[in-house]
């Protein structure tokens, strides 16, 4: 039985993967949807860095004992993802990139986004240390219906800010890991440089879904489906 698990981006818990999960399940896998230190049910106010959302994964992996793992990782949390990836050894299957960054060693959050990167520190400054959540325009033309929308905005947390500015540990290339990479077309049409380059890499396959940057709302169907069949078809 493969055992997957999924972690969302900035702002979310678990309860984001609810439907995915079900799905999967109903496939008769095993599929453990986790909450990082700092959000959702996990919300508090001292500090949260980078490193101790990768501990939350690798930790929920030796914890559980989970083999044969396929870690999921969405938006900001492919960084924390990518590391616990080479930290689980052979426990790990393969790990999937869902519209997400990326981690570079020495690199953060913000270093990879530089267009955004005034943006987020303005609001971590401005939010006493946290990245404040969306609001529900800025969700628009992401084939998200106004149901789905409001469920987002009400479940948001904000996000721990040392998360997205501390850099990422690699100790080897991520390249070397087996890796499917999920774009999402209505986001951005086409993979980040950092992402084409890794795609380049014999263990990386490129996966594209027409739909927008949080396939577990818009599309979860379709984003189990495609999860299922990357463990079939490595």
């Amino acid at each position: 039985m493969t055992q997957f698990v999924l972690v969302a981006g900035a702002w979310l818990g678990s309860w984001a993967w609810d439907e995915v999960v079900s799905d999967l399940r109903a496939a008769g896998q095993g599929a453990h949807a986790l909450t990082l230190s700092g959000l959702a049910e996990k919300r508090r106010d001292e500090p949260v860095g980078q490193q101790t959302h990768v501990q939350d994964i690798v930790g929920a992996v030796e914890r559980l004992d989970l083999r044969d793992v396929v870690l999921v990782g969405h938006s900001y949390s492919g960084i924390p993802v990518g590391q616990a990836a080479e930290r689980i050894g052979d426990r790990l299957a393969r790990v999937v990139f869902v519209d997400s960054n990326v981690p570079a060693d020495g690199e953060s959050f913000v270093s990879a986004w530089p267009d955004g990167r005034a943006a987020v520190e303005a609001s971590i400054a401005e939010h006493g240390g946290f990245w404040a959540p969306l609001t529900a325009e800025e969700y628009a033309g992401q084939g998200l219906t106004d149901e789905q929308i409001s469920r987002i905005v009400a479940g948001a947390t904000p996000h721990p800010g040392a998360t997205l500015t501390e850099p990422a540990r690699l100790e080897r290339p991520l390249g070397a890991l087996p890796a499917t990479y999920i774009k999402c077309l209505l986001d951005w049409p086409e993979p980040s440089p950092d992402v084409a380059e890794l795609l380049k890499n014999e263990h990386w396959r490129l996966v594209e879904l027409n739909t927008g940057h949080w396939p577990m709302f818009s599309e979860p169907h379709e984003l189990a489906r495609i999860l299922l069949n990357a463990t079939m078809n490595p």
